[in-house]
């Protein structure tokens, strides 16, 4: 480092390489993060085909609907590999599938619904059918 003269103390504001090092160091880094955490964002196809899969789920579609529930979540599975593909190609048909996933998760749900909705209506029938016989009226057709 240069040293002003008439003193051995060597200047601290003199800028030197290992500070522009350390900067690029910083950059690189930075830059490598912000490509990583692109990366690792899903499409909104696959977050509306989690989403829908875990809707489906929660409607009880594993007991009314499995066939269905089953082939979104492996369409979901494959959609969420396809994302993390270099190629847009299969980025794209990553989309597709996600799409595809969403709409067997979404008419899962909707039997599921639908079949427990027919129970309940069943099962009022039967309760009423029981008062009507408990109180010596007639059935209804």
């Amino acid at each position: 480092m240069a040293m002003p003269k008439g003193h051995d103390v060597p200047l601290m504001n003199e800028p030197s390489f290992a500070h522009f090092r350390r900067r690029l160091y910083a950059l690189v880094i930075a830059s490598g993060l912000a490509v990583t955490a692109q990366a690792q964002v899903a499409s909104p196809d696959v977050l509306r085909a989690q989403q829908a899969v875990q809707q489906a789920q929660d409607a009880d579609a594993d007991h009314y609907a499995p066939d269905l529930l089953d082939s979104a979540r492996q369409a979901l599975v494959q959609a969420q590999a396809g994302t993390l593909s270099r190629s847009r190609g299969e980025r794209r048909d990553a989309d597709e599938l996600a799409r595809r996933a969403a709409a067997d998760a979404d008419l899962a749900r909707v039997r599921s619904d639908r079949a427990q909705a027919e129970a309940a209506l069943q099962q009022r029938r039967d309760e009423i059918a029981g008062l009507r016989q408990s109180l010596g009226l007639e059935a209804t057709p």
